[in-house]
């Protein structure tokens, strides 16, 4: 398994912007999927955004596209959360993951490796 650290996190007003950052312990970083997933009190964990290994093909999920930004670094073995426009409802932990391929993914089963996960708080 991969081990992720995600951090970035913290408290924000409604309107203002955060970058997450998640860093792999991997040699083989280039060659997986990642995405990031949140998870809101009392919710199911859900999708935010992913992208393949090779950075050149992204997905959101509805509630997030056009304000988040998901871009990876190979070199750095890091992957990026840019979100801006945040809004209460987007108060959550935030988790990354390491797919298992190389393709990004949408499901979380795709994906074999979590990090502990960072708070994201959004004040009204």
């Amino acid at each position: 398994q991969v081990q992720l650290v995600e951090s970035g996190g913290g408290l924000v007003q409604a309107g203002g912007s955060l970058r997450l950052s998640c860093v792999a312990s991997t040699r083989t970083f280039s060659r997986f999927g990642m995405g990031w997933f949140r998870q809101a009190a009392g919710k199911e964990r859900e999708f935010v955004a992913g992208i393949n290994s090779g950075g050149n093909n992204k997905g959101y999920a509805d509630s997030v596209r056009g304000r988040f930004t998901i871009s990876r670094d190979n070199a750095q073995n890091t992957v990026y959360l840019r979100m801006n426009s945040l809004k209460p409802e987007d108060t959550a932990v935030y988790y990354c993951a390491a797919a298992s391929h190389p393709a990004g993914s949408r499901q979380a089963y795709d994906y074999g490796s979590w990090g502990q996960g960072i708070q994201v708080t959004v004040s009204s």
